[in-house]
This record gives structure tokens, sequence and C-alpha cells, in this order.
């Protein structure tokens, strides 16, 4: 039987990730909703275990030394978040995963292979922030814990 809620932990990492580097340098709101998507607190004005749950994951990311925020917004977010270098370095560096070669789909339908793509890109392709889109894209719980699994424990063994 799955952990779900650690699935969940992967997911949030993974979709807070996304969020900030695709934001860097630039300091930001992150919402937890933007993260788990929408909540209505309920009569006593409580959130979602669920949404509960991802607001802890970023606040634990920033724990962790990968975010740095100036201050919580109740439990809807952080306000003027950023990753820290810690953060952009695992996120920027070369990955051991491979979730797949990029290709280049044309306007036409056809399809270049990695063989003709530039060096840049396959590079780019290669590193963390890469194959963490790929598997977000994908919607897999299996990829995404696996790379987000590989990008933590990569991060403490260089601690």
């Amino acid at each position: 039987m799955s952990d779900i809620h650690i699935d969940d932990f992967y997911k949030d990492v993974a979709v807070s990730f996304l969020h900030l580097y695709n934001s860097f340098p630039r300091k930001i709101i992150l919402y937890t909703e933007d993260i788990c998507g929408s909540d209505e607190p309920d009569e006593f004005g409580l959130h979602s275990v669920r949404f509960l749950s991802a607001f802890s994951a970023i606040v634990w990311l920033g724990e962790q030394g990968y975010l740095q925020y100036d201050a919580t917004i109740k439990q809807e977010g952080l306000d003027q978040v950023t990753l820290t270098e810690k953060g952009l370095l695992l996120l920027s560096s070369r990955s051991d995963l491979d979730f797949g070669d990029p290709l280049i789909q044309h306007r036409d339908g056809h399809v270049d292979d990695s063989t003709s793509l530039p060096s840049s890109i396959l590079e780019q392709s290669k590193t963390n922030i890469s194959q963490l889109r790929k598997a977000v894209k994908s919607g897999s719980s299996i990829m995404i814990g696996q790379c987000v699994r590989h990008m933590l424990s990569t991060a403490y063994e260089r601690a």
C-alpha cells in the first residue's frame, strides 16, 4: 500500500521547486493553493489536511535551506520567497536520472530526436530541473517521487 501523504509531499516539493526556479531570482508570494489547488476552509475556518500538508511542505523546504522567505501569510502561503544558493545549485546541477531526451516538434508535425539538437539543449536536459519538469509533466507519482528523492538525497550527500 502506498503512503499517499508521502506521494503528495513529493509532488508539493516538485511543484514548489518549479514555481521558484521559474521566477528566480525574483522574490514571489508562493501561495499554498498554487501548490495543491484551491481549498475552502470549513465552517470553523480550518483548511483541509491536504492543504495544510502542502503548506507544511513549503515551510519544510525553508527549514532545510532550499528556499528563504520573509513571512508566512497565515497558512495561505509564504511572502517574498526565493530559492537559496543551495536550492538553485540543486536544481541546476546535472542529474543522474534520465527520463528521456528532449524532442522538438515542429509546426508541421515533424519531430527531431536528440541527435539533431544542439549540445547546449542536450546538456540542459540533463539537469535536475529538467528531469523534474518531465516527471511533473508525466503526472506519474512514481517518477515525481523518484526525482525528488534523488535530488534530496544528492543534496544530503553533499552536505
